[in-house]
């Protein structure tokens, strides 16, 4: 995803009418949709469905390829659970629920491709404003924030991680693929709550282990001056 889409797919700016549409009336119609999916009779009423969100998604300007690249992680997924459910229920029905699916996912896609992520945000604060009492808005904006730049830089480490492994013949090989992704993304995730913590946000980073009483250890970085005239 080196053109920085995430799980849905990068903003998009744009002057659409879906571009313009209050972010509200986006969010109704998303949820609309997942109602839409439980309520399906058919399969080819869940094509309509899908066909009038792919519709939305061609008025917002946003491009076959930009679909076609936000739909690649997820059609694997959907493949095997259309075959499952064919295989456990019938055809008919392992084809409404993949069609559902697929149609919750790609208006979600429409709907951060035609929303800023500062608004998506500004968003989120204001809804948990009424619950102040249990939660910080700004905490909650925050962990948004980092959701958002985190997804495309671990499928950018993916993506590099897998072509390593295929240069040294080792696609095929779960550790060779996992492995370097877990490790640079608890790497990731501790640069981003140090970076936050110097900032004043969020909980300090604590070493490995809590320094002793009466001061850090010796040489450590951070380590407070004792004035004590002794050589730096």
């Amino acid at each position: 995803m080196s053109r920085g889409d995430g799980l849905f797919g990068s903003y998009v700016q744009g002057t659409s009418v879906v571009h313009r549409a209050p972010l509200a009336a986006k969010f109704v119609a998303l949820l609309a949709v997942g109602v839409a999916t439980t309520l399906l009779p058919s399969w080819w009423t869940g094509c309509l469905l899908l066909a009038l969100v792919v519709g939305t998604h061609a008025l917002a300007g946003l491009g076959l390829g930009r679909l076609l690249r936000t739909m690649r992680p997820v059609l694997p997924v959907l493949v095997v659970l259309f075959a499952f459910q064919w295989w456990s229920q019938d055809a008919a029905m392992a084809a409404r629920l993949v069609l559902g699916i697929l149609a919750c996912y790609i208006a979600a896609g429409v709907v951060t491709g035609t929303t800023s992520p500062s608004a998506l945000i500004d968003a989120v604060v204001g809804a948990a404003r009424p619950l102040r009492r249990w939660l910080d808005p700004e905490a909650v904006g925050i962990a948004v924030a980092v959701m958002f730049r985190s997804i495309p830089w671990i499928a950018d480490a993916f993506g590099e991680v897998r072509e390593a492994a295929r240069a040294r013949g080792l696609e095929r090989n779960p550790r060779a693929l996992v492995l370097p992704v877990v490790i640079h993304t608890v790497g990731y995730a501790r640069a981003t709550g140090e970076a936050l913590a110097a900032r004043g946000l969020g909980d300090p980073v604590e070493g490995p282990q809590d320094a002793p009483a009466g001061g850090s250890r010796p040489g450590g970085p951070g380590a407070p001056s004792t004035n004590d005239g002794a050589p730096g």
